[in-house]
Formats: structure tokens, C-alpha cells, sequence
């Protein structure tokens, strides 16, 4: 995991400045992590499933060769047409990645414990971002986008070596098929899917362009890979301190602080313009997807079969690419109307959809019991 997670945040710095070096539009920067959020929907859609019905570690090798190859691509400095399909299939394999080991490790742990345990994985993956952000740009100013490009396709590779490790599985319990959508809302999972849309459609729109951002403040690429780094480093420690507490007092209010604080990050960057606003704003972003993605996955493991794990484990994947489609097209065309400070107000401001999202939601269900518990006194 450390490895093609250091792979893939390795390449939003480079891929930033070689477009921009090149004189793309903003609008079409800001469309390559669009494109990306596109193939985490898919991605998640399509692995997730899969892997309820076929060997998991089986899978994992061909995700981790899928997304070698479509980064391999890039050392050729392709056009920037390419450049979109190929951000594209990196987030179709890598977003399969994610959900299929996050499914390993739910399906495989005791309630009391899977927030710890999904914690590691968490955490490990946080750790590779992190490397990849602090060494981004250094390695690119100092090897060139070329061989840049080159050292992030080969990193994926590492990772096969730790994946035939992993213990044989048992033969594969074959779920009947469902629609995603009408599970999740089956077991009362459709306002949480709604809401982490709707925040991920806020952090996506918020950092899409925001290397762009650190750019006109006159920041330098290796101050921003550094910047950058403080997010995954805070990730670190934690999500294993979130996974634990989400084990001794409860999933939904470790996920909803996560819900609070994406409202804040957007916040920073208006508040503080400069770059103590933007290590603000990464301390924030890295706290609030540590509660939320360790409470959440937790809970849906809870209240999921093991045979669904990878179902609805992938559509909570796919939910976030559905908010990082509209995220940075939005903030596109936000910018040059109301510039970037308003841009991430407006972020801010759909991220308080979500948040109110799941309050208003668990108000229902409070209301539902209550009304529904008599009922079945009186029937008995």
C-alpha cells in the first residue's frame, strides 16, 4: 500500500506543473483530477463486486499491473488528451486497490477490533501519500518530468513482492447479485453515501487547483510538496488514534467530526493566504478524513455481511469519485468569476450540505424508533 500510494500523490504535483509548463488552461488542470474522480466511480462500481466473487489477492495483482501500465504511459509526455485517459485508468485500478484490501481487512476482522484493523491499512496508506507528496517536488527539480514520470511507474511494481505473501484464501462464497444502491439504502447507509458525495465534491473542488493557488503566492514546487506532505503525515498517526476510539465510543460520532472539520478546511485558505494557511488547511483535511474514513468504513462493515464487503465497501469508493466529478469542474469555472478565495467558501458551503446531510438523517431515524417502539409493545 505504501507504495502505490507514494506513486499516486506523487503525480498530482508533477502532472500540475508539466500541464501548466505546457500552457493548459486551468480548466482542463483542474479536469485531470475531474477525470480521476470519473474513474473512482467507476472503479469502485466495478472492483468492489468483483471481488465478492473471485480471488481477492488474485485481484490485487491485476490491479497493481493495470496501474503501472497506465502511469508507464506518461513517460512518453504525451498530449494532454492522453494525460486525461490515462488519470482516468490510474484511478480505476487504484480505486479497485483501495476497496478490495479495505474489504480483505473488514471481512476479516471482529466488530470490536475493525476499526483498529482498518486503521493499519489506513494509515499505511497515508504514509506512502506522504512520501510522495514531501519528495514530489524535489525529485522533479531534480530528475525532470521524464524520469520523474518513470520512477512513479515502477514504485506500484514494489508492492507485488508484499501481495504474494498474503495468506491463500478460502474458496470464494458467491453472494447473490444486487443493485448497490438499493442495499445500501436497505440497511440504512443511503445518507451517509449522499453526504461523503457531497464532502468529497467540496475537497475535491477546494484542492483541485490548489499547487495553481500555492503558484501565484510565489510558494515553490519543493515548499509545496512539502506543504502538501502535512496532510498524509497527520493521517499517519491519526487514523489509528480515530480507530480505536471509533471501537470504544461509536462509528458515527468519530465519522461526524470528520463531516465538521472538512467544513473548516476550505475555511483556512481564505482566513490565513499564505503558506501557514495552507499547512493549516492540510492539518485539517488530514484530521477530518481520518475520522471520517475510519468511522465510516467501520461502520458500514458493521452493518454489512462479509459476503457484501466488497460491494459496499467499492460503492464507498464510487460515492466519493461521484462528488470529485462536479468538485473541480465547479471550481474551474468559480475562479475566474469570484476568484479563489471565493471558490473555497463555496466549497466550504456544500460541505455543510453534508454535514447537515447525515444530522437531519439521524434525526429521522430517532423519530422512526421512537414512534415505531410502542407500536410493537402493543402488538406484543
Amino acid at each position: 500500500m505504501v507504495f502505490i500510494s507514494a506513486s499516486i500523490h506523487f503525480l498530482w504535483l508533477v502532472l500540475q506543473l508539466f500541464l501548466k509548463s505546457r500552457g493548459v488552461p486551468t480548466f482542463w488542470i483542474g479536469m485531470v483530477a475531474t477525470i480521476n474522480a470519473a474513474g473512482m466511480l467507476i472503479g469502485g462500481l466495478v472492483w468492489g463486486p468483483i471481488s465478492d466473487h473471485v480471488r481477492r489477492k488474485r485481484l490485487l495483482f491485476f490491479l497493481i499491473i493495470g496501474l503501472s501500465t497506465s502511469i508507464g504511459l506518461l513517460v512518453f509526455l504525451p498530449p494532454t488528451s492522453v494525460i486525461l485517459g490515462t488519470s482516468f485508468a490510474r484511478a480505476l485500478f487504484f480505486t479497485g486497490f483501495g476497496a478490495v484490501t479495505i474489504a480483505i481487512i473488514s471481512g476479516s476482522s471482529r466488530a470490536e477490533r475493525r476499526g483498529k484493523n482498518l486503521s493499519y491499512v489506513g494509515s499505511a496508506r497515508a504514509l506512502g501519500f506522504a512520501l510522495g507528496a514531501v519528495s514530489s517536488g524535489f525529485l522533479l527539480e531534480w530528475l525532470g518530468f521524464r524520469a520523474a514520470l518513470g520512477l512513479a511507474t515502477i514504485l506500484p511494481l514494489l508492492a507485488l513482492a508484499f501481495i504474494a505473501r498474503l495468506p491463500a484464501e478460502n474458496p470464494v462464497q458467491r453472494a447473490p447479485r444486487s443493485n448497490a444502491w438499493k442495499e445500501a439504502l436497505s440497511r440504512g447507509l443511503g445518507d451517509l453515501y449522499l453526504a461523503l458525495a457531497l464532502r468529497q465534491m467540496a475537497v475535491f473542488g477546494a484542492f483541485a487547483l490548489l499547487y495553481i493557488y500555492m503558484d501565484t503566492l510565489g510558494i515553490s514546487p519543493s515548499l509545496m510538496g512539502v506543504v502538501a506532505s502535512v496532510n498524509t503525515l497527520t493521517q499517519v498517526l491519526a487514523l489509528i488514534a480515530f480507530g480505536r476510539l471509533a471501537d470504544r465510543i461509536g462509528r458515527r460520532r468519530v465519522f461526524m467530526l470528520g463531516f465538521a472539520l472538512s467544513i473548516l478546511t476550505p475555511c483556512s485558505f481564505v482566513i490565513v493566504p499564505n503558506i501557514y494557511g495552507m499547512v493549516l488547511g492540510y492539518i485539517l483535511l488530514g484530521l477530518s478524513f481520518s475520522s471520517l474514513h475510519v468511522g465510516a468504513t467501520a461502520h458500514i462493515g458493521d452493518l454489512v455481511p462479509e459476503e457484501r464487503q466488497g460491494q459496499m465497501l467499492g460503492l464507498y469508493e464510487s460515492s466519493r469519485g461521484l462528488g470529485g466529478l462536479a468538485g473541480p469542474a465547479v471550481a474551474g469555472v468559480l475562479i475566474p468569476l469570484i476568484d479563489f478565495r471565493g471558490m473555497f467558501l463555496v466549497m466550504a458551503g456544500i460541505a455543510s450540505l453534508g454535514f447537515l446531510l447525515m444530522l437531519v438523517g439521524r434525526i429521522i431515524r430517532r423519530r422512526h424508533s421512537q414512534s415505531a417502539q410502542p407500536a410493537r409493545e402493543d402488538v406484543g
